[in-house]
């Protein structure tokens, strides 16, 4: 039991759990609202993308990498399948749009693997490199514009609810069938990482490439098909972000990227690789979530919650470095 405790206490989880805790508290005391069914429902809604925009760059950080060009990849793949469904029009089912969708994010994904695989250079630098050439073929090639009218099934889907909460003041919020999506691709990621050997192969490099190397791990394979993974998982992230708006807005996600980092950082997983979870992932999400949704409740200024935003960036990079310096303070000892 002491030894579980310990465990806990040790746990960047659980004191993140309970700043959640603390935070929520504060807003229902100021408030009266964070509670209610609705606002809980909206909390919900609300983490289905930068949750599984979170979960792809939990994977690259994990590896040792950070990818900055995921919103350019989703509004690139989204853009180009909703643009030519629309052109053609499409009125068939919704699950051509997935499938484009995922195919075009797995292609661009493939782009950014070969570049981080094959070439010695800092993967934030490919991807800042990358995330241009992905807005450039939007904005350049394909002339990018909103598109207000998507076609039916995807205005459907967007639409489409698990149940609906009402509050006592009469505000109803929907739960989107989207969230299942989340659900899902969150319990494939876990298996992943947890019971195979290319979620090990993750680690070890995150860990020590040159280990990894030594330990019999294709690195490059692995680089390759862990890009073209987080692509399919951006890309799925865009298209709920569509459907959800009922209109394709080719900007809408770009500029998410920080946001995202911060929230995998802040869930304990170490930015130099090697370390992390993905339960802490969502904690680090709900909060910021709670911080960019929930202050409104109890009326903070929107540069006050950019404030707020920024101090979670810059607290997430410390509680990293921390670890970071643990570890190595750790290792040398276990070498004297």
């Amino acid at each position: 039991m002491q030894g579980l405790l310990g465990k806990l206490l040790r746990a960047n989880e659980f004191y993140l759990f309970l700043i959640i805790v603390v935070v929520s508290l504060i807003i229902q005391a100021r408030s009266g609202q964070f509670f209610t069914p609705n606002n809980l429902v909206d909390l919900a809604n609300a983490m289905v993308v930068p949750g599984l925009f979170a979960i792809g760059a939990y994977l690259v950080i994990v590896s040792g990498g950070i990818d900055v060009s995921f919103p350019a990849l989703a509004s690139l793949a989204v853009y180009a399948v909703t643009r030519y469904l629309v052109d053609s029009g499409y009125q068939g089912s919704v699950i051509l749009p997935f499938v484009l969708v995922i195919a075009l994010g797995a292609l661009l994904g493939a782009f950014n693997g070969v570049f981080t695989s094959r070439l010695a250079v800092p993967t934030l630098i490919i991807t800042l490199g990358t995330a241009n050439v992905f807005s450039g073929i939007m904005q350049g090639a394909l002339s990018s514009v909103q598109i207000s009218q998507l076609p039916p099934s995807m205005e459907a889907f967007g639409r489409a609810s698990l149940f609906k909460a009402t509050s006592a003041t009469g505000l109803t919020s929907a739960m989107p069938v989207s969230f299942l999506l989340l659900v899902a691709v969150l319990a494939i990621v876990f298996f992943v990482m947890r019971y195979t050997m290319f979620g090990r192969g993750i680690f070890a490099l995150g860990g020590d490439e040159s280990s990894a190397v030594r330990a019999g791990f294709k690195v490059r394979r692995i680089k390759f098909w862990l890009y073209v993974i987080v692509g399919v998982i951006a890309a799925l992230g865009g298209l709920v972000r569509t459907t959800s708006m009922g209109q394709m807005h080719p900007t809408n996600l770009l500029g998410m990227e920080m946001m995202v980092i911060a929230a995998v950082v802040l869930g304990g997983t170490a930015i130099t690789g090697g370390t992390g979870s993905l339960t802490g992932v969502m904690l680090g999400t709900l909060l910021i979530v709670i911080v960019q949704n929930s202050m409104i409740l109890v009326g903070v200024p929107t540069f006050w919650q950019r404030f707020a935003l920024g101090l979670l960036i810059i607290v997430g990079t410390g509680v990293s470095a921390v670890q970071l310096t643990r570890r190595r303070k750790r290792q040398r000892l276990v070498a004297e």
